[in-house]
């Protein structure tokens, strides 16, 4: 400032107040719109990305977590593998597959268990009521698979022990194969054709809002289009193919405080030596696929934020590309204000706000499209997108920072100028 004076000769004259400069910058916007809008363009589409690339990912991790819950984050899950007609032959040579023996052999010889439930389907080729038919999937579980895996009702209950001890012939119904079955009528205490056996219904399952989903390979299927029975019920009033496991799955779940992956191991060799060595089974570990769940999450965050960032780099040469030109459009004035007493850092000032506001506005426009991008795919995708404060919160600032770097340097240029020389300049 000191310098200014001198060079002057003049008492410099009053600071510029921010008002004035934004202001000054919303009306040097405003004389060339269409150069703005597209010098903005590439703030916004960056601010976008950033958005609904982030929302995208927020979804994602939103919807494996519904999944992971549905399976247990404190369970094991022992499931059959399934193999072709030939192999399956070679390996019932050695094991019989998962059975009603393994899980009796978990209760009693792995430490830390606290649940220990077989799962089996049965392959319907008919299903139908008085008022209609349908198909979907059948399972034989345990009356305990609601201390497991959260399920809600809007009629009746689910199955207890007593239908489990006298093998009765009784089901709940997903959603889906209710509306299937009885349309808008009462289900509770109608009565079910599974294959050539009658069930009567005593519960109807709530809509699932997770629906079929799978993580990391591994599916989890809608209630909506199942049937459950007591387990003893399908084992012994339905035919099954000899060549299956008995059961389908096995499912375990862990006092607070065992080891996930020990327990595990504890299985898999307790299993490897009652199958023979046959590999005819798979564990799943909910606890493992959610620490990958969120590997692969974070890596997707840093990859599309990446890409997203070079959409604001772009964005940011941009605005310092308008701005080097402005300069030079501007210089007579800039050597006028600085004739009557501007300070230097008067207009390095005045240039940093104008590519601040460039800056600002095409990130609030930006989080417009952004929001939509990711409304977009919720809609036409089917795919769950979250749009969190954080992920707004995070593009604008990166974008307002970007607009104040790429300003810096044609705001020195600008407050470099030589006065005499500016108002020589045509």
């Amino acid at each position: 400032m000191a310098e200014d004076a001198k060079s002057s000769g003049k008492r410099p004259g009053p600071r510029m107040r921010a008002s004035e400069a934004f202001r000054s910058a919303i009306d040097n916007l405003s004389a060339h719109k269409l150069r703005s809008s597209l010098t903005m363009l590439g703030m916004m589409f960056g601010v976008g990305a950033v958005i609904s690339m982030l929302s995208i990912g927020a979804g994602a991790e939103r919807r494996a977590l519904s999944i992971i819950d549905k399976l247990g984050l404190r369970n094991v899950v022992v499931r059959a593998k399934d193999f072709k007609e030939e192999e399956q032959r070679e390996i019932r040579k050695k094991s019989v597959g998962v059975s009603p023996r393994d899980v009796e052999a978990i209760r009693e010889a792995v430490p830390g268990t606290l649940l220990v439930l077989p799962r089996l389907e049965i392959e319907p080729y008919k299903i139908l009521s008085g008022q209609g038919k349908t198909s979907a999937k059948v399972y034989g579980v345990s009356y305990q698979q609601t201390q497991l895996i959260h399920l809600s009702f809007t009629e009746g209950r689910f199955l207890d022990g007593m239908d489990e001890a006298s093998h009765a012939q009784v089901c709940v119904l997903g959603a889906g194969v209710r509306r299937d079955l009885f349309g808008v009528a009462p289900a509770l205490g109608q009565r079910v054709k599974i294959n050539d056996v009658w069930c009567e219904v005593i519960g109807v399952l709530a809509a699932d809002s997770v629906g079929a989903s799978s993580i990391q390979g591994v599916s989890v299927g809608s209630t909506a289009n199942e049937i459950y029975l007591p387990v003893t019920t399908a084992l012994r009033k339905f035919e099954q193919d000899p060549l299956r496991s008995p059961l389908q799955e096995i499912l375990v779940q862990l006092a607070p405080n065992a080891s996930a992956r020990d327990t595990a191991g504890s299985i898999s060799a307790l299993l490897d030596r009652l199958h023979g060595g046959a590999s005819d089974y798979e564990l799943v570990v909910p606890e493992a696929l959610l620490e990958q769940s969120r590997e692969t999450q974070r890596l997707f965050n840093i990859v599309m934020g990446c890409i997203a960032g070079i959409s604001l780099l772009v964005g940011g040469i941009g605005i310092m590309n308008i701005m080097l030109a402005s300069v030079l459009e501007l210089t007579r004035e800039i050597g006028v204000r600085r004739a009557v007493g501007a300070r230097r850092k008067d207009i390095r000032f005045q240039f940093l706000v104008t590519s601040f506001s460039l800056s600002l506005l095409g990130g609030l426009a930006g989080v417009v499209i952004g929001v939509a991008i990711a409304q977009l795919v919720a809609v036409f995708a089917k795919w769950p997108t979250v749009v969190t404060l954080a992920s707004i919160l995070l593009a604008t600032g990166v974008s307002m920072a970007v607009g104040l770097v790429s300003g810096l340097v044609p705001a020195i240029r600008a407050s470099n100028l030589d006065p005499i020389e500016a108002l020589r300049y045509e």
